[in-house]
């Protein structure tokens, strides 16, 4: 199995999420032309979403057969497309991170099985 090394804290990744998120939604109304951002938020949650599904898969292909540094960048990207795919639906961190609060201490087996079925 590969290296299982803790994953942190992640405080130095939380700082970057908030000044992403800042980021986003400063370039959000930007012109189409200069602002990469802007550009994929004209789309609509389409869009994005078709572009946060082609990261997961740049990501997860990083993950199992790349190495470290290549994992980062494409976990960065994902993140990043992620956090533009929220701001299309109008979804806040704040929701997401209650939604992670609510599952805390709870097995993810448990609350996998606890989800209504189609």
């Amino acid at each position: 199995m590969a290296n299982q090394t803790d994953l942190g804290r992640g405080d130095q990744l939380a700082a970057a999420l908030a000044r992403l998120a800042s980021t986003i939604d400063d370039h959000s109304g930007r012109d189409v032309d200069i602002s990469y951002t802007a550009k994929l938020l004209s789309g609509g949650p389409m869009r994005c979403g078709k572009k946060l599904g082609e990261e997961g898969v740049e990501c997860a292909l990083a993950v199992a057969a790349q190495g470290e540094g290549e994992v980062v960048e494409e976990a960065a990207d994902l993140l990043y497309h992620l956090l533009v795919a929220l701001k299309s639906r109008g979804v806040t961190l704040d929701s997401v991170g209650a939604a992670l609060t609510a599952r805390e201490g709870r097995s993810g087996l448990e609350e996998k099985a606890a989800r209504p079925k189609d």
